[in-house]
């Protein structure tokens, strides 16, 4: 997706090194996406999506430009979990991500998870173009909706789909489709209330990767567990995916993992979260 500045929905953040440090060079939004920039300047640069509405509202589409120059590091999250409104229209709703991230740079995208309302639906598009030496952690989630209501796993339609890019070779294509059609949710999600992905790649995380991998591999699956994890191998990295029956449950999990990205941001993304 081509960033066009003053359309409706488009953003474009770009991050370079400036006299040894990491720096926001450029940021801009419309509405709806806001981009908020707590940490603009650092051994790292912080910055954190948002929207007008609080979150997705029938019609709402918002596409992300995201630029990493050589030797910077940044990490992108949410105020929020990404709350997708009703959508009783089927009108479009979707977010999308292109990141391109230079050799020695490293972006965490760490958002909150996804909270489709009943009767939403959503689509969500994001593309990772790392060049050698380049390294990404991402975090892709979603819960079962506002459950206290009543509302568990009761959206239209969810697809997300995240591509990653090495050297300009397609390394990682991971499609994740949840609608009714295929069957009713709640009775194929069981007591499920959150799905995860994790992706750790780039050769400068390779060590990380190989340690969650070794320590997934070793751990004993309990029936009636109320957590899954399983690690698949990646060039370069490896790929977590996680099922719990609570969002914190899967939190501490991800979290564990993660310990990591605090030493390249400089700080903990999780400690004013959870």
């Amino acid at each position: 997706m081509t960033f066009v500045p003053g359309t409706r929905g488009h953003g474009e953040l770009e991050v370079n090194c400036v006299d040894g440090q990491s720096a926001i060079t450029s940021v801009s939004a419309c509405s709806p996406l806001k981009i908020l920039t707590p940490r603009s300047r650092g051994s790292s640069v912080w910055a954190c999506l948002s929207s007008f509405g609080g979150g997705l509202v029938a019609g709402d589409e918002t596409h992300l430009s995201l630029s990493l120059g050589s030797r910077t590091r940044c990490f992108l999250g949410t105020q929020a979990s990404t709350k997708i409104y009703r959508n009783p229209l089927a009108r479009p709703c979707s977010q999308s991500l292109t990141a391109r991230i230079e050799s020695g740079s490293f972006l965490a995208l760490m958002p909150d998870p996804i909270q489709a309302f009943a009767g939403s639906s959503y689509r969500q598009n994001q593309q990772f173009h790392l060049a050698p030496g380049a390294n990404l952690v991402l975090v892709d989630w979603l819960t079962s909706g506002r459950a206290a209501r009543g509302e568990r796993w009761a959206f239209t339609r969810l697809h997300s789909r995240n591509e990653v890019f090495l050297g300009g070779e397609r390394s990682v294509l991971d499609s994740l489709l949840l609608e009714p059609a295929h069957g009713a949710l709640g009775d194929r999600l069981g007591r499920f209330n959150c799905l995860a992905l994790v992706l750790i790649i780039g050769t400068g995380l390779e060590l990380a990767a190989q340690s969650c991998l070794e320590e997934i591999s070793a751990t004993r699956v309990d029936r009636r567990t109320n957590l899954l994890v399983s690690a698949s191998p990646l060039p370069h990295g490896a790929l977590l995916r996680l099922a719990g029956e609570e969002v914190e449950v899967v939190v501490s999990e991800i979290r564990r993992h993660l310990e990591f990205v605090s030493t390249w941001l400089g700080a903990d993304p999780w400690s004013r979260k959870w």
